[in-house]
């Protein structure tokens, strides 16, 4: 016995270190054919650390008080610090890289039925680390203090206003002021560096024990451990390290590839990433001349400003990410995968993620101007509209149209290069 052998042995008798590996790595047996979507997985594992570890960094630079807020940002991480600009930059496009990945990842999901039973607890815990994502976002978009974080601030939180009765008490309690201050800020930081982060690793936790507790999906939306050999695993899995382990270093590498290109020349993302008026000092004197949210918020943006009435657009902004958590159970079709079911829902699906995409352009531009990549005239906020409709319609009118439709035969087992 080496000397490896002999410390894991004595962690193993007071700590179940290689049982957790082997349940969860070594001997979690995952379908083998597995495909390009199945990276985004990992993918939002490693942004997570990303975030997370460079957080920290950023956190002994950053001064949570509405004087020295901004001037930490611009002149301590960007100037003074050695590579402290490397640290922001990370970080601000980590942000977008992680929306950007989460949206793949919970395509992913729709499109090969993963939310089904049994892992309705895995799409829900899913979603509640989204929602969680959400609010650590907006927590974090406030703190550098700029112009566009400022009013972005401003308008989000006022938001909660249109509630009745209880709505300007509710604004004041979130602000902790009669304006947005720095005791906001100061409140808004300490949700973003300690509770929120907590709240998210604690579902990820859990999301990753459902998922390994029913077995993960596949493209085929074949269930795996229904057909096992004489050793009792399954014949169509494979171990999950070193198979995936290796495989998705690859995703990492081009991801790398893709991020750090973009993390060294174009951190500001052609502004979507950081928008110019951030980096003007918070004005409460001076408003921007639009108002629009960081570009993972602006599909939900748009379903807001789509509705006139202002307590209305908040209940269909909150409605809008709500009815995901119920998906499971919209979908009435006798299989789970996008590759055996109906051509009705293979339309609707395509047409619901370029109704996403458009609603993204939609609330990022200003309401009134018209859309330049339509032939027809049409402003934003009616294109917006349009798009709202069919958001909602297409959860609302999916019990119908998957029970109905006529679907292919599904396989027993999985099917390798389909």
């Amino acid at each position: 016995m080496n000397m490896f052998q002999s410390m894991m042995g004595w962690v193993d008798a007071r700590f179940p270190a290689t049982k957790m590996f082997e349940e969860h790595m070594s001997k979690y047996y995952a379908p083998k054919n597995f495909n390009f979507w199945y990276f985004f997985g990992s993918l939002a594992m490693l942004v997570l650390v990303n975030q997370l570890l460079t957080g920290i960094w950023l956190t002994m630079m950053y001064n949570p008080t509405g004087d020295g807020a901004f001037a930490s940002v611009e002149m301590n991480m960007m100037r003074d610090v050695e590579y402290g600009w490397l640290l922001r930059y990370l970080h601000s496009t980590g942000a977008s890289a992680f929306f950007a990945v989460v949206y793949l990842h919970m395509f992913r999901g729709m499109m090969y039925g993963s939310y089904r039973a049994p892992r309705e607890l895995v799409w829900i815990f899913g979603m509640l680390i989204y929602l969680a994502l959400m609010a650590e976002g907006f927590m974090g978009y406030l703190l550098p203090w700029g112009q566009m974080s400022y009013w972005g601030a401003q308008v989000i939180i006022s938001l909660f206003g249109a509630i009745p009765y209880v709505g300007e008490a509710l604004m004041e309690w979130i602000r902790g002021d009669y304006l947005l201050s720095g005791i906001t800020l100061n409140r808004f930081f300490a949700l973003h560096v300690v509770a929120l982060p907590i709240v998210i690793l604690a579902l990820v936790v859990l999301h990753i024990i459902a998922l390994h507790e029913v077995g993960s999906n596949n493209p085929d939306g074949v269930d795996i451990k229904k057909l096992k050999g004489e050793d009792g695993i399954p014949l169509d899995g494979i171990p999950f390290h070193p198979y995936y382990t290796v495989h998705d270093i690859v995703g990492v590498v081009v991801f790398l590839a893709v991020f750090l290109t973009i993390v060294f020349f174009f951190p500001d993302g052609g502004g979507y990433f950081l928008e110019k008026p951030n980096f003007e000092p918070a004005n409460p004197l001076k408003t921007p001349a639009h108002i629009a949210p960081v570009w993972y918020f602006t599909p939900f943006y748009a379903i807001l400003r789509a509705i006139p009435d202002k307590l209305m657009g908040v209940i269909a902004m909150g409605a809008a990410i709500a009815i995901l958590f119920v998906l499971p159970w919209l979908d009435r079709s006798p299989v789970k995968s996008i590759r055996y079911k109906g051509i009705i829902s293979k339309v609707m699906l395509m047409l619901f993620a370029v109704a996403f995409v458009i609603l993204g352009i939609c609330g990022v531009k200003q309401p009134d101007l018209h859309v330049e990549f339509v032939p027809f005239e049409i402003t934003y906020r009616a294109m917006g509209q349009l798009c709202t409709a069919f958001y909602f319609a297409y959860f609302i009118l999916m019990p119908f149209w998957t029970s109905k439709e006529t679907c292919k035969p599904v396989p027993a087992r999985v099917r390798m290069g389909h």
